[in-house]
């Protein structure tokens, strides 16, 4: 799955389904509660190996925690995923777009935007069902 993913630099999203809430320790944030249903994280990919390499380890339970989603990543792993390749940084406008769904919520503030400068209020998004990501494909 992860082995199709292109080496270049890019932005994706992976989608969670958590089947009942769960406690994670994410860093700065502390212990936050993520709501049973359907989760989307936004991010970025530009250092060696690409979304390849990024993808890859978001799929890696065993890993050293870095950032907010590797507290995540170690307890469950992304159903899917979609990513485009691009200098262009679309982290924040998907998120944003993502965020901005009728049905979409916040369940940790900050939590994945902590070097946000877009002003998100976090770059993973809790939805009760699947959420349609048609429009990020149009950003």
């Amino acid at each position: 799955m992860v082995e199709d993913a292109p080496a270049a630099g890019g932005t994706y999203v992976l989608l969670f389904y958590l089947p009942r809430a769960m406690e994670i320790e994410a860093g700065r944030l502390g212990r936050v509660t993520l709501p049973a249903g359907w989760l989307a994280y936004v991010g970025s990919a530009h250092g060696p190996g690409g979304l390849r390499a990024r993808l890859a380890r978001h799929f890696r339970r065993e890993k050293r925690i870095h950032w907010h989603i590797d507290a995540l990543t170690t307890r469950v792993s992304p159903v899917a995923w979609h990513a485009t390749t691009g200098d262009e940084r679309l982290e924040c406008t998907w998120a944003q777009t993502l965020a901005a769904q009728p049905d979409a919520r916040i369940p940790a503030p900050g939590f994945g935007s902590s070097d946000c400068r877009a002003g998100c209020p976090a770059h993973l998004i809790a939805f009760p069902k699947r959420p349609d990501l048609e429009p990020i494909y149009r950003t």
